[in-house]
């Protein structure tokens, strides 16, 4: 696969300015230059404070296919620079012609359900192998009721019914999330439960600015190969919600978010300083938890792993572009079924 795995500027300081200065993108705060980065090196950046962008530097943006998203504190997505719609509108067409067949609906989404409980099992077991004899005990009954869920997803013909069984699955997923926490950091990181919008707990907060991280990134992906990120298959349609794009997050969020979660508070990479209670209790990563965060991701995706389609292995942050082709593939009938990212 002949693609280079391009960087994102993630831009965390307040009251700056980024604009064009030849082939490099500048950011001045105070009237001082802090940073010069090339524009090949860029594929997309991410403002998450408030900063003043230039329109010669969106122009160049837009223009080059850099994908430009505006977040706030907790990684939500605010809004996006709308690049020109790439790929074929027959592609689009045959994407809304599945989605109105409930028996080739029902077939995409099961598949995104499949690789999600995949990748969330291995998580879970791979865990399991550095826990406590009774914590890795606990982590083998949620995989156990887990997998007596599987035949009732093999057998289910109804959307909706899959989704109930989807749901089911993540909540014993996340039920064996405290036994995963060693002991020596539980009393910082303690897990009572998935909590989104606000996140409650630290865990919650590291969970939800990743998870939006890969969806802001697999809907650029779909939308470079011609997709529409909100005509999902498994994830209900709303207005402005990136269904598709949440469906394709299903494959990563184990793999890609969850272990580096986890490897970053057992690592000690990230810590109880580097939070902040709101009021009203939300719990956010601060400026300095950002950026460990932000690092620690970046490096993840350029870590290489095993594809089932490929024989050399793919950087990770690759991996949501290859999925969206492949996707592509499958709509436009170059292969038979969609072939989903399972984690080895």
């Amino acid at each position: 696969m002949q693609q280079i795995l391009l960087n994102t500027l993630y831009i965390l300081q307040p009251e700056g300015y980024l604009h064009l200065d030849n082939d490099t993108v500048r950011y001045e705060q105070d009237n001082e230059t802090r940073a010069r980065i090339p524009l090949h090196h860029i594929a997309a950046i991410a403002v998450h404070a408030n900063v003043l962008i230039s329109p010669s530097l969106l122009r160049y943006c837009s223009k080059h296919g850099i994908a430009v998203t505006w977040l706030d504190r907790s990684g939500q997505f605010v809004g996006a620079l709308r690049l020109p719609t790439q790929g074929n509108v027959l592609l689009r067409l045959q994407q809304y012609q599945a989605y109105s067949d409930e028996t080739a609906k029902h077939r995409i989404a099961a598949a995104f359900v499949l690789a999600k409980i995949n990748n969330a099992r291995l998580t879970l077991l791979r865990r399991a192998r550095d826990a406590s004899s009774e914590a890795a005990e606990a982590i083998r009954e949620k995989v156990t009721e887990i997998d007596q869920l599987l035949p009732h997803i093999a057998r289910s013909t109804d959307t909706e019914q899959l989704r109930g069984y989807e749901g089911l699955i993540s909540r014993l997923y996340f039920e064996a999330f405290p036994a995963l926490i060693s002991a020596d950091i539980a009393a910082d990181f303690s897990f009572a439960g998935r909590s989104k919008r606000p996140p409650r707990d630290r865990m919650n907060a590291m969970l939800s600015f990743g998870y939006t991280l890969v969806t802001n990134e697999c809907r650029a992906a779909l939308e470079g190969v011609g997709l529409d990120p909100q005509i999902g298959f498994l994830h209900e349609i709303r207005p402005g919600r990136p269904a598709l794009a949440l469906d394709l997050v299903e494959e990563f969020r184990a793999a890609l978010v969850d272990r580096m979660v986890f490897a970053l508070i057992h690592r000690k990479q990230i810590q109880s300083q580097h939070f902040d209670t709101q009021e009203g209790g939300a719990v956010l990563l601060n400026d300095e938890g950002r950026k460990a965060f932000l690092h620690a991701y970046q490096k993840r995706k350029e870590q290489p792993v095993p594809h089932p389609l490929f024989e050399q292995p793919v950087p990770f942050g690759l991996v949501p572009h290859v999925q969206a082709r492949i996707f592509a593939r499958f709509l436009r009938g170059d292969i038979e079924q969609y072939v989903p990212f399972l984690y080895k």
